[in-house]
């Protein structure tokens, strides 16, 4: 059974890296001692051992040991030999590339599919759903597919910002970005904003945090759905105001 946090960010309010995460992934990692981590998303460039390090600093915190995937020869075998996998956040293309280069989207899918309890911030959320398509990250790179891991039936945009109405800015809004996702696709979106996670588990996807999440469906007013709500889900042919998927 698929056990997942999908976290919009690894850092809170200024707070240390994972920081207002902590209490939950303890929980979530009772009965994982290791984590392996994959660094390939490397936000501003950063190498996989530095950013290997910083996450190995900060689940120290909790008594669990960190290593990066990127220092095993097989990647496949580390896969599938993971107590639990944490995929960071950065640059999806980036992300996604390297997981394709290497063999392992499929490989990761069917692990987490098969119970391996996974973590994803940002990116590494990104990932978790149909396709890496409502992505905010700039194409530096370009991936042979978009295509991800498909554990939940919905995609998600990270880091979602409302509209200001008090802006001076003139450009696109992230709603009007996923309104046009929703021209050419059926996939429901979750706009997933600071501080707010997704739990998954025994089939349920669960909103945590302090905010709400704003759900996009093809040809539906978006709408908002509150924290600590099951979020049901219906086959994406069909979508359905009130439940996502």
């Amino acid at each position: 059974m698929k056990k997942l946090v999908l976290a919009s960010t690894s850092t809170l309010n200024g707070e240390g890296f994972l920081n207002y995460l902590l209490s939950t992934l303890e929980k979530f990692l009772a009965e994982s001692d290791r984590v392996l981590f994959v660094p390939f998303a490397r936000p501003g460039g950063i190498s996989y051992d530095l950013y290997t390090e910083k996450v190995r600093q900060a689940l120290s915190k909790i008594d669990k040991k960190v290593r990066g995937i990127h220092q095993y020869k097989d990647m496949q075998d580390a896969l599938g030999q993971a107590e639990a996998i944490y995929v960071g956040g950065g640059n999806t293309f980036v992300l996604v590339a390297a997981l394709l280069e290497h063999g392992l989207m499929n490989v990761l899918s069917e692990v987490v599919e098969n119970g391996v309890p996974y973590i994803g911030s940002s990116a590494g959320s990104n990932i978790a759903g149909i396709s890496m398509q409502t992505t905010n990250d700039m194409p530096v790179v370009y991936p042979s597919s978009f295509k991800t891991l498909g554990l939940i039936p919905f995609n998600i945009n990270p880091h979602y910002l409302d509209s200001d109405v008090n802006s001076k800015h003139m450009g696109e809004t992230r709603q009007t970005r996923i309104r046009e996702f929703h021209v050419f696709n059926e996939t429901p979106v979750i706009g997933l904003r600071e501080g707010s996670w997704l739990e998954v588990e025994r089939g349920n996807i669960i909103l945590r945090g302090e905010h709400t999440a704003r759900i996009f469906e093809k040809d539906i007013q978006p709408y908002e759905v509150e924290t600590n709500t099951f979020i049901r889900t219906t086959p994406i042919e069909q979508p359905t105001r009130g439940k996502l998927g």
